[in-house]
């Protein structure tokens, strides 16, 4: 007896940014040592946005699920899985997934947890959620990236504290008959972890380490070059197509100049990129759906293009999704 197929769609994007844009003159007049072309000629980055000191991770989940439902038309009852991708949670627990989850008002007992794999924690959620949804025990999933990276930062360490912002993205993704999610790819290696990283804890009651991202701007821009282009060529393989044939490349928003040495070694016209890293800096797991609600809202996306999304962060962790949208 033959079953039909199941694949996974996103039906619904929203994403949501705190506050006012904080520019780089901004930060400047706060009196950070750096300048406006400092920051755009080697990030690219022109604002970001920082969530007050009540805002939580969660909080910015909400105000994005709740716009990427109503463009899904869907209602939160009709979500059966929560996925929440987040370097940056409310809690050591429960999870922020649990908090939004209750937040949305879902009472079902649908499953609902953390990811964390940083700057390519929304790769790696997506792709859970669509084994989910493949396997055909769910049906309707929220994934969401939520990050308050203004909390973890060292206003003192004039070359990571300007390239972060907060802010979530989110998708509703949906089983169908008809496939969405084309291919996926995840990969980390532990042995890069000193490159970037936040090597504090919560112990006793006392902070141990150092609670502040750290990182090495040059080797991880070599490091995150190479593998964004090895999981691109992956997942291409792997669904039987060729660079020409993406419409639309997303990366992580980390730094343009990733984004553009990335999108050259596929043989893509700087013109295929999603940009918005200039609007909101690095918002590490939150920064693909930003891009991808953003574009579209403002009609540059359209429905049946085929997109890439790719993500690289700390860990080291790096993954890809290419999809029909």
């Amino acid at each position: 007896m033959s079953t039909t197929a199941i694949f996974s769609r996103i039906t619904g994007t929203g994403s949501y940014l705190p506050g006012q844009p904080v520019s780089n003159d901004d930060l400047v007049a706060r009196g950070i040592d750096t300048s406006d072309q400092w920051i755009v000629e080697r990030t690219g980055i022109r604002f970001r946005h920082f969530a007050e000191a009540h805002v939580t991770a969660s909080d910015l989940a909400l105000e994005a699920s709740l716009r990427a439902l109503e463009a899904a038309g869907r209602v939160a009852d009709e979500i059966d899985l929560i996925i929440l991708a987040t370097s940056t949670p409310d809690f050591i627990f429960p999870s922020s997934a649990a908090l939004l989850q209750s937040r949305l008002g879902i009472r079902t007992g649908a499953p609902a947890f953390d990811v964390q794999a940083v700057c390519s924690g929304f790769a790696y959620a997506l792709t859970v959620a669509d084994k989910f949804i493949r396997s055909g025990s769910h049906k309707c999933a929220l994934v969401v990236g939520a990050e308050v990276f203004s909390r973890i930062l060292d206003w003192n360490d004039r070359g990571t504290c300007v390239l972060f912002g907060d802010g979530a993205g989110a998708v509703v993704l949906e089983a169908s008959s008809d496939p969405g999610i084309l291919a996926t790819a995840l990969h980390a290696d532990g042995s890069y972890s000193n490159l970037l990283s936040v090597p504090g804890q919560v112990s006793c009651g006392q902070v141990t380490g150092v609670p502040f991202l750290q990182m090495d701007g040059q080797a991880v821009f070599k490091v995150a070059v190479k593998v964004l282009a090895e999981v691109a060529h992956e997942v291409l393989a792997a669904a039987g197509m060729q660079a020409e044939q993406i419409d639309w490349l997303i990366p992580h928003q980390a730094n343009i100049r990733i984004m553009n040495a990335t999108a050259k070694k596929l043989g893509l016209p700087a013109e295929k990129i999603i940009v918005t890293v200039d609007r909101h800096g690095n918002t590490s797991a939150a920064s693909i759906p930003l891009a991808l609600d953003h574009a579209v809202r403002a009609g540059t996306i359209k429905r049946g293009e085929v997109l890439l999304f790719e993500g690289v962060g700390g860990g080291f962790t790096w993954g890809a999704a290419l999809l029909r949208f």
